[in-house]
């Protein structure tokens, strides 16, 4: 989309989420803007990421459920898989998503400019022939899978979370006959069980002793483990790739586990050992910002970098102030980004993330808020915290699906909740309430005292919660 427009108001690197978000405010405010893409408009979430993903794991729970339903008296059957006709429908989806939500958007006062953009200086951006200068400046170009350094890897086909790309050549159209996953985060979990219910055989290679070893409870590992073994996931701890070879029809990894060598082969391999921010690519050293060790842009609680009129929103500021990677994250920071940016006179919004939840789409789900036992114990906090089965959740017995736990942290002298973490049915859902109740700082009898729909998987944080004060074993159904 060629604009005759070279200067506007505000200058944003990138296109997704975050872009959008900040271009929406700038345009509120009346402010030109521009936004800069050299890939597909909508940036990693709707085109290769959130939107597609979600797409294809309920695919596979359909076939998963009806092979293994799990009520006596139900009998399994196989339903017809044409992967390549089921590609065709995410990539419909997408498209129809993306022109809704994002393309629809753009005209008037804000535009895009499609093609690599670079700095040349702290105002100005190079996009192929073409020169885009701003008053202001936002970055917001996103994250990308992080490449381990591994013998052979450059030798050899691989596949990194892209592969759920649409109109691109690393388009995965065919089920490959087996996979495996280096890595052993929520990425490799979403997909790695997706695939082995689309048919696949899986293997998970985790350098840790167990599952989403970091940033997690133990007991939320400890949970998902067991449903992937069930299913016949293959996950190796303590493992690391020493070396890899292959080619288009076959990689074969060679792996150290403990004190053994061994070797590990499959149709594809899939890396994903984390992801970076994309800042070492755009010339950034030209424009004066400062960046971290990771690669993430150092930022104040503005969103601002040490460059007065360039800010900074989105996977690439990485951690920096209690930020996580995550869609809803850069896009309530873009718009806090603009306001203070471009709102004059204004008071400028700090950002805020002391409670971030997060969902990963296994079955069962995980979803966690706040703060684990570690963390709340390393910032000073006399902890309370206990763990709880879904055993003992009615809804989840009357459904036949007691799998996973809650474990809730609550400061022991105040009784503030500061933690959230459950495996378990609709723990994606679930934990909105827990994030509502640790934004409004709620103790454990607001969770107790607030009536709870009978018998629903939220009931579980009442459960928790009352687990402080009594056995929720021996309770009758509601009573508290």
């Amino acid at each position: 989309m060629a604009q005759k427009a070279t200067h506007f108001d505000l200058l944003i690197l990138g296109s997704g989420s975050t872009a959008f978000a900040a271009a929406l405010r700038a345009q509120e405010l009346g402010k030109t803007s521009v936004m800069t893409e050299e890939r597909t408009v909508g940036g990693t979430c709707v085109n290769r990421g959130c939107l597609p993903s979600k797409n294809l794991i309920e695919a596979a729970k359909l076939l998963h459920d009806a092979r293994f339903p799990r009520y006596p008296g139900l009998t399994g059957a196989p339903l017809g898989l044409n992967f390549r006709e089921l590609i065709a429908q995410k990539d419909e989806v997408i498209h129809g998503y993306r022109k809704k939500k994002y393309e629809s958007l753009v005209g008037g006062q804000f535009h895009i400019a499609e093609g690599h953009a670079q700095f040349v200086d702290a105002h100005t951006v190079q996009i192929g022939d073409k020169q885009l200068t701003g008053d202001k400046v936002l970055i917001a170009t996103g994250s990308r899978t992080v490449i381990p350094v591994i013998e052979g890897l450059d030798k050899v086909p691989y596949l990194t979370s892209d592969l759920l790309t649409n109109g691109e050549a690393m388009e995965l159209t065919e089920c490959p006959r087996s996979l495996l996953i280096l890595g052993g985060g929520y990425i490799a979990l979403e997909l790695g069980q997706m695939f082995r219910r689309f048919g696949a055989k899986v293997t998970i290679l985790d350098r840790n002793e167990q599952l989403l070893a970091h940033g997690y409870e133990p007991e939320v590992g400890q949970a998902i483990g067991p449903v992937f073994e069930a299913e016949g996931i293959r996950v190796v701890t303590r493992a690391t790739i020493r070396s890899v070879r292959g080619d288009e029809n076959e990689v074969i990894a060679t792996v150290q586990v403990g004190g053994e060598t061994q070797e590990l082969r499959a149709e594809k391999l899939l890396i994903t050992t984390g992801r970076r921010p994309n800042t070492d690519n755009i010339a950034i050293e030209k424009s004066g910002v400062v960046v971290g060790e990771h690669g993430q842009i150092q930022v104040d609680e503005f969103l601002r970098t040490n460059v007065p009129h360039i800010f900074a929103a989105g996977d690439v500021i990485g951690a920096e102030h209690g930020s996580q990677m995550a869609t809803p994250v850069g896009s309530q920071d873009g718009g806090k980004a603009t306001h203070n940016a471009l709102a004059c006179g204004e008071e400028p919004r700090p950002v805020n993330h002391r409670v971030i939840p997060r969902t990963i789409f296994t079955d069962p789900q995980i979803a966690v808020v706040g703060m684990t036992e570690a963390e709340a114990v390393a910032a000073g906090h006399p902890c309370w915290c206990n763990v709880v089965p879904m055993s003992l959740v009615p809804r989840a017995g009357a459904i036949l699906d007691t799998r996973g736990m809650i474990k809730m942290v609550a400061d022991a002298h105040t009784d503030e909740v500061l933690g959230v973490s459950m495996v378990g049915n609709s723990a994606g859902e679930v934990i909105h309430e827990a994030a509502m109740a640790l934004h409004f700082r709620a103790k454990l009898h607001d969770f107790i005292d607030l009536l709870h729909v009978y018998p629903t998987m939220a009931e579980a944080l009442k459960i928790a919660a009352i687990s402080r004060y009594k056995d929720p074993a021996k309770l009758s159904c509601c009573a508290e």
